[in-house]
């Protein structure tokens, strides 16, 4: 039986905004109240505007912030629209108005939970970005105007329309409002949000971009002037020209250049739509505008996402040579290590036996035999630990001590640590602690973890183990600046040492706090837990 109360507690702490979302909120409340009033330029009878701007800004703030704002950007729609008057308290009618209010912040979160859950699943170019903010972008609308038909069809009042086709064009030009909101204003939104990388790319002027520029230019021209043609001898205002040339230039350069010319075909249709037109040529306008744009939108997501994904294979194929490389390097270092070691354990059985014949001769003869003595135990050790490392029984999963494992870590990393004149600090490990899995696996990313934080870290990092449950739990802690990113490490991105960890039963988590301590955590399944 599941605890409802604490369901509801914790759904209510995931949806609760933070204090630093707060001027958000506010920000758009005031933003909302402006672009309300200027989409009434573009309203009419049974519909509240053909072009919703506010639609944009909902959608670039739950995509921004995250959806858990649904419920507040809904609160904050609410008291706008109680202060506009669309809803007055005790009203005949005015829960349904709020309903009405609140159903479409409140389907955008839902659809914006939704992409954002779904696309890291997908495994076609739908999943890469920007496809997924494409997608929602899309989505959010059509869904936003599906909400609205059940609660249309039960109380036609509330849509100002009379009979089944006002109906369904008041709930169209609804969905076209605000396709066009979203598109014209949510990608500009997100661009200055998240630092502008898009704008940046276009102020880069060289004579590449000036060529494309020209290219771009021509395309557009060619399809209005081919528009404006047809439409003089009589064909009316066809919308084909100026859809293939918006497809043509985000397939060839990206979202950024597609959405630079949509907003140049929304720019001259909308001041056309302001005037007293009849409301089919209207509709008939915005529908077309619309199509124009949701696939000029998508066509440049559709190409940004392509190279993004030719940039992830590109730099997937480049870990496979490395790891290609890697492999032939083990067979030789495992050739090589084959070679001496049998000479090495030679030296080291003479020095010993050295060592222990001049114990009675002269001190510096005696301190000189216990040095080689040393050195070459010292040298036979690493030899043995390394042909360890290298051998193929490690392939095979076995059980692990936790403690030898995090040795075998330190050794490797160690000298890095005192090249970087960092404290490698390990807190005692219980020796009854095994996990089951392969050595050089997980050797491989723990090494890479160490290395993240050694390169992060103010001077110090730690390693603890300890048990929890069936679970055995590594943490790697350093401190660094809050906003400091995980690195590479060894040629084993994050991604990788992440699946190494998943691949045997673990998770892999990375928590910083305000103070700049950042601690990696490596779940692993106890070694017999399950059996």
């Amino acid at each position: 039986m599941i605890p409802v109360r604490a369901f509801l507690s914790s759904l209510l702490r995931s949806v609760r905004p933070r204090r630093a979302d707060l001027p958000w909120i506010a920000g758009y409340a005031v933003a909302f109240l402006v672009s309300h009033h200027v989409a009434a330029m573009w309203g009419g009878q049974g519909f509240y505007s053909l072009l919703y701007p506010a639609a944009g800004l909902r959608i670039a703030l739950l995509w921004s912030r995250g959806p858990r704002l649904t419920p507040a950007i809904a609160m904050a729609e609410l008291v706008v629209q109680t202060a506009n008057g669309v809803i007055v308290p005790g009203a005949p009618g005015w829960i349904m108005a709020m309903i009405g209010v609140a159903r479409p912040p409140l389907t955008y979160g839902a659809v914006v939970w939704a992409v954002r859950r779904l696309a890291p699943h997908l495994r076609s170019t739908l999943g890469v970005a920007p496809m997924p903010l494409a997608i929602g972008s899309v989505a959010a609308p059509v869904a936003a105007s599906l909400a609205s038909l059940p609660w249309a069809l039960w109380h036609p009042e509330l849509t100002g329309a009379d009979g089944a086709s006002r109906l369904v064009a008041s709930l169209t030009n609804f969905m076209v409002g605000d396709l066009l909101g979203v598109m014209l204003v949510a990608p500009p939104l997100l661009w200055a949000v998240q630092g502008a990388p898009g704008w940046r790319r276009v102020a880069r002027i060289d004579r590449g971009r000036m060529l494309a520029l020209g290219e771009a230019a021509l395309v557009l021209g060619t399809a209005m002037a081919l528009a404006v043609l047809l439409a003089a001898v009589g064909l009316g205002t066809p919308v084909t020209p100026g859809l293939l040339a918006v497809a043509w230039i985000g397939l060839r350069f990206g979202r950024t250049a597609g959405w630079c010319a949509v907003l140049v075909v929304a720019a001259i249709t909308l001041p056309f739509t302001t005037g007293p037109l009849p409301l089919a040529e209207r509709l008939a306008l915005h529908m077309s505008l619309a199509s124009v744009v949701v696939v000029g939108y998508l066509a440049g997501s559709f190409s940004d996402a392509q190279a993004k994904a030719q940039v992830d294979l590109a730099r997937r194929d480049r870990m496979l040579f490395q790891a290609e490389r890697l492999k032939t390097l083990r067979a030789m270092s495992v050739a090589v290590i084959h070679e001496i070691s049998q000479p090495l354990s030679t030296i080291a059985i003479e020095a010993s036996h050295l060592r222990v014949i001049a114990a009675d001769a002269d001190s510096e003869i005696a301190e000189a035999a216990a040095l080689i003595d040393r050195k070459a135990a010292t040298l036979s050790q690493l030899v043995r630990r390394l042909r360890r490392f290298g051998g193929r029984a490690v392939d095979e999963p076995s059980a692990l001590p936790v403690a030898a494992l995090i040795d075998m870590v330190a050794a490797l990393v160690g000298p890095e640590a005192k090249a970087a004149r960092t404290v490698l600090t390990i807190d005692p490990i219980d020796p009854n602690l095994f996990v089951l899995g392969q050595e050089i696996e997980l050797s491989q990313a723990m090494v890479n973890l160490v290395r993240n934080a050694l390169q992060a870290c103010d001077g110090s990092v730690g390693i603890a183990a300890a048990r929890e449950g069936d679970m055995v739990r590594i943490g790697i802690r350093n401190r660094c600046a809050p906003d400091q990113a995980m690195r590479p490490g060894m040629g084993v991105g994050g991604l990788v040492a992440r699946a190494i960890v998943e691949a045997h039963g673990g998770t892999l988590t990375r928590q910083a706090n305000a103070a700049g301590d950042v601690c990696a955590t490596l779940t692993l399944p106890l070694a017999g837990a399950g059996q």
